[in-house]
C-alpha cells in the first residue's frame, strides 16, 4: 500500500510543476480603470470622520458624538455609589450616567462636545483623588442642547 501511494505521489510530481519564471513575465502595457464610487466612498468616509453628527429624536433630544468621562468601573457597589454621591455634589451641573454591567459598575459622567473640554474635566477629577484608579475619557453619543450645537456650528 506504502508503494503504490509513493508512486503515485512521484508520478503526479513529475507530471506537475511550478509555474516558471516565463510564465510570469508580462510583456505589453496594463490599462487601470479606476471606479469613480471609489471617490464618493473616500470623501463620504471623510466626512464621517470629521463631522459632528447630531440626530434628533421624536421625543425632543438631541444627541451628537462627543465625550464622556469614564469615572469608575468596578465590581464593588458602595464604591460605585459613593462616587456617584460625591461627583453629584462637586458637579451638580454635570449629567451621570450609571450602569451595570455584569459583574461590574460603571458610572460616567458629563457631555462634552470638545475633548479638551472632556480632558479639563479630567484632570480637575483626578486632582481631587475621589476614584482610586484612572479615569478615561471615552467617545459616545451624548445628550446635547439645541443651543449648544447652534454655538459650535459658528
Amino acid at each position: 500500500m506504502k508503494l503504490i501511494i509513493t508512486i503515485t505521489a512521484l508520478l503526479v510530481c513529475q507530471f506537475v510543476s511550478a509555474q516558471t519564471v516565463a510564465d510570469s513575465v508580462f510583456v505589453g502595457t496594463a490599462t487601470v480603470i479606476k471606479d469613480s464610487r471609489l471617490d464618493v466612498l473616500a470623501e463620504k468616509y471623510l466626512i464621517a470622520q470629521t463631522a459632528v453628527k447630531v440626530v434628533k429624536y421624536g421625543n425632543g433630544l438631541t444627541a451628537a458624538k462627543g465625550y464622556r468621562l469614564m469615572v469608575i468601573n468596578t465590581a464593588d457597589r458602595n464604591l460605585a455609589m459613593n462616587i456617584r454621591s460625591k461627583l453629584y455634589q462637586l458637579f451638580p451641573d454635570q449629567k451621570q450616567y450609571m450602569s451595570f454591567q455584569m459583574p461590574n459598575n460603571k458610572i460616567k459622567m458629563g457631555n462634552y462636545l470638545d475633548k479638551s473640554d472632556a480632558e479639563r474635566a479630567k484632570k480637575q477629577i483626578m486632582a481631587m483623588k475621589l476614584v482610586p484608579n484612572n479615569v478615561y475619557v471615552v467617545q459616545e453619543m451624548i445628550e446635547v442642547k439645541q443651543s449648544l450645537l447652534e454655538e459650535e456650528e459658528k
